[in-house]
């Protein structure tokens, strides 16, 4: 049944919905050799007398200086982990210049990384960020994820915004380091920090999904808007950049992957990429 007061966020029905799902997550597996969805990094574990054949780039030469003899570090092999996605279910998601919305762009990123995920064996939950209770603990079944995914389908137009609210609940409760996937159009001005925050603990990415009209991009002239989730009324020219705070830099500064996803430009191949220097970075340490 569908939820009272919300709307489907595209216009497939439920099959047409979970082959596009299917079709995105094996686009993005596809050519991978090792699950994208890694820990950051691979542990040091000991030292160890260097053995001809061991590559010199991981002699340690604070063990070699003091005992005088060539030492190699061991590293522990690189961890899957669980993935938490963080959906932002709030209005301002709703709202579109084209056909899809960055609302059903995410909901379909969301099943794609997901099933894509699952298929390497990575635990998957999802946690709405809007104002809805939409929280789902890691799992390993598919079913249950096309369950989930089919329930956040349907949006509310009058949501608000919790991004940072929710992130700052939800990190005491995760005791295992996991990877947090967000995906977002990161109009709650407390997103950032909080983002950050859980960075300390968690391996971080944020895909930042941008509709052309919140970058200037659509020449309408002068027009009169009420703010989607906190009933602000404004006024502006077409051509007004909405978003104009750096985003990449502070995220960046505190080890969380970022990706600017713009609704009117290839998503998948963005996504792909993004995916795939993600899993060459943590291989090589």
């Amino acid at each position: 049944m569908k939820p009272s007061g919300t709307l489907p966020s595209d216009h497939l029905d439920a099959r047409q919905f979970e082959v596009a799902v299917k079709r995105l997550a094996n686009a993005l597996a596809y050519g991978q050799e090792s699950s994208p969805f890694l820990g950051s990094g691979i542990e040091y574990v000991q030292s160890r007398l260097y053995q001809p054949g061991d590559p010199v780039k991981f002699i340690d030469w604070r063990t070699t200086g003091r005992t005088g003899r060539f030492h190699v570090k061991e590293y522990e092999a690189p961890k899957q982990m669980p993935v938490y996605l963080l959906v932002d279910t709030s209005a301002s998601m709703s709202i579109s210049s084209l056909k899809m919305s960055k609302y059903a762009w995410a909901v379909q990123i969301a099943g794609g990384l997901a099933l894509a995920a699952v298929e390497h064996m990575n635990p998957v939950g999802l946690m709405g960020v809007g104002e809805r209770a939409l929280h789902h603990t890691p799992a390993l079944s598919r079913g249950i994820i096309l369950q989930w995914l089919h329930q956040l389908r349907h949006l509310h137009f009058s949501e608000g915004t919790t991004l940072g609210k929710r992130v700052r609940e939800l990190i005491p409760r995760v005791e295992q380091r996991c990877l947090f996937v967000v995906i977002s159009d990161l109009h709650d001005p407390d997103a950032l920090p909080a983002i950050k925050l859980m960075a300390q603990d968690h391996d971080c990415a944020v895909l930042h999904l941008e509709d052309p009209a919140e970058r200037g991009a659509l020449r309408a002239g002068i027009l009169r808007g009420l703010e989607a989730e906190s009933g602000k009324e404004f006024v502006a020219r077409g051509g007004t950049r909405f978003l104009t705070e750096d985003t990449a830099g502070p995220l960046a500064r505190a080890g969380v992957d970022y990706l600017k996803l713009p609704t009117d430009e290839p998503i998948v191949a963005r996504l792909r990429h993004f995916l795939k220097n993600r899993t060459n970075s943590r291989r090589n340490g």
